[in-house]
């Protein structure tokens, strides 16, 4: 501003003042101008970008419907009695091949007897279409599911690395939410490694991109449009969405999606320890080198680690070079190898540092594992939906200690349900129908194969060592 001092100077230097004041704010206004110029083109390119990339994201993302039954849950207080209940649900899945593989939740497809898949349309003057799907697999443990419709040259997507992902990262939700097809929201990666468990596996990427009812199953995608997670579950007070999001991150979606489209069943890995994160407090009782890390409390006996060399109170500092914190990163890193891998773990045993090479093994607790010992010629079950393999002297060793010494295990489901009921799972093991011993496939089938539509099939069923009837009305 001008004051009154520069005012009582001379006419040539007040009109000076003047001038070059005048300039400033000239040269003020048209930075301003230009600022605001560059920002508002800013924002242009930012909205386009986000208009095409949700232009390329969309028509890979489908709408599931699902009929099936299910039972009461344990929460359901109202007193009524255990009856099935027919339900709709929808939820969201996201197209991985041109030929028609989808990755969903497995809670969205669970109890399904229908699997409907509807096609969002690809360009303004096509429409959207129904397909019925095939269920491939589902894995209760990582809630996910493959499901697979008749299709070719559909658009896709392809499966980030959620190993690069970091916090404050933008991310793109897509999904159904309550069932309004189609939709995108925005907003950050809040963490990148969330378990919401102390004693889980699983680790989640957290979002705030809004996600609601419906949005199960689909894909949460970065800027250049990779899936980089599968959108699972919200936690809120309210029903609705406040910004704690769960997806399931790209490389845990990766290893599931390949081992239920290989064999039907995902395979569960260990290295044949226990371990135990480190904490201050068992640091210094046992007077360890170092506040963090994992220790290992126990080793199998002949197991991988003990053949590979590893022993109780070894302390693991790194796998693969990267360094770990604590036992649910060396649990979450097995637990995405294949079987016939191995890690590599650097270790210090009493201030010795240790590089020892420890192959991953199938889990021999896991149901799935009979799996691989079937096929559709021998072991079908047609008229209950499963892969079934009798009890002999080489199944006997890799299960439980059973009420009875023969029966039929499931190994798996095979794809549809022919039956209303809850159903078998597999490791169930069928003891009896009817009332009849069941020992061989051979026998359950010519029984099953006697019985017409509408007829009750009651299955006497050893279910995680407790002895339970199946009840199922054929169809």
């Amino acid at each position: 501003m001008l004051s009154s001092a520069s005012l009582q100077t001379s006419p040539d230097r007040t009109l000076n003042v003047i001038q070059n004041e005048g300039m400033y704010a000239l040269c003020c206004t048209l930075l301003l101008g230009a600022a605001c110029a560059y920002a508002q083109t800013s924002l242009k390119q930012f909205s386009a970008s986000l208009e095409n990339l949700a232009q390329r994201v969309r028509p890979a993302v489908v709408q599931i419907n699902v009929i099936g039954y299910s039972l009461p849950s344990e929460e359901d207080t109202s007193g009524g009695n255990e009856v099935l209940s027919r339900q709709r649900s929808t939820g969201t899945g996201v197209i991985l091949t041109p030929d028609g593989y989808i990755i969903t939740n497995a809670h969205v497809v669970r109890g399904a007897r229908h699997i409907r898949v509807r096609l969002l349309p690809n360009g303004p003057q096509a429409m959207s279409s129904i397909h019925d799907a095939k269920l491939i697999g589902a894995d209760a443990e990582t809630d996910l599911a493959v499901i697979k419709v008749d299709q070719r040259n559909l658009p896709f997507l392809a499966l980030g690395d959620s190993l690069l992902v970091k916090q404050g990262q933008l991310v793109l939700a897509f999904g159904n939410p309550l069932g309004l097809e189609g939709s995108v929201s925005m907003g950050i990666i809040s963490s990148t490694s969330r378990q919401l468990k102390p004693d889980d596996f699983m680790i989640y990427l957290q979002t705030d991109a809004p996600i609601n009812p419906g949005n199960s199953g689909g894909p949460l995608v970065d800027i250049d449009g990779h899936v980089v997670g599968i959108n699972t579950f919200i936690l809120s007070q309210s029903g609705g969405s406040e910004g704690l999001g769960f997806a399931i991150p790209s490389e845990t979606v990766r290893s599931v999606y390949r081992q239920i489209r290989k064999d039907g069943h995902v395979h569960r890995k260990q290295i044949g320890v226990v371990a135990q994160s480190i904490t201050p407090v068992l640091a210094r009782g046992l007077n360890l080198p170092q506040p963090e890390g994992v220790i290992i409390t126990d080793v199998e006996p002949k197991g991988p680690a003990d053949k590979a060399g590893m022993q109780p109170d070894d302390i693991i500092v790194a796998i693969d070079g990267r360094p770990i914190q604590n036992a649910r990163q060396l649990e979450v890193s097995v637990y995405r190898r294949m079987s016939g891998s191995s890690v590599k773990l650097q270790v210090i045993r009493k201030k010795q540092t240790l590089t020892l090479d420890v192959p991953v093994v199938e889990r021999q607790d896991s149901p799935e594992r009979f799996a691989d010992m079937v096929s559709l010629e021998k072991n079908l079950v047609p008229r209950l939906g499963i892969l079934g393999i009798a009890i002999d002297d080489s199944i006997a060793p890799m299960l439980p200690e059973l009420r009875h010494q023969f029966g039929i295990v499931v190994a798996a489901r095979s794809g549809e349900v022919p039956y209303e009921g809850a159903g078998l799972s597999p490791g169930d093991v069928i003891y009896s129908l009817n009332g009849t011993p069941m020992t061989t496939v051979k026998d359950l089938n010519k029984s099953l194969d006697q019985m017409k539509n509408g007829d009750a099939a009651v299955l006497q069923v050893e279910r995680d060592s407790k002895l339970i009837y199946v009840a199922l009305e054929l169809e």
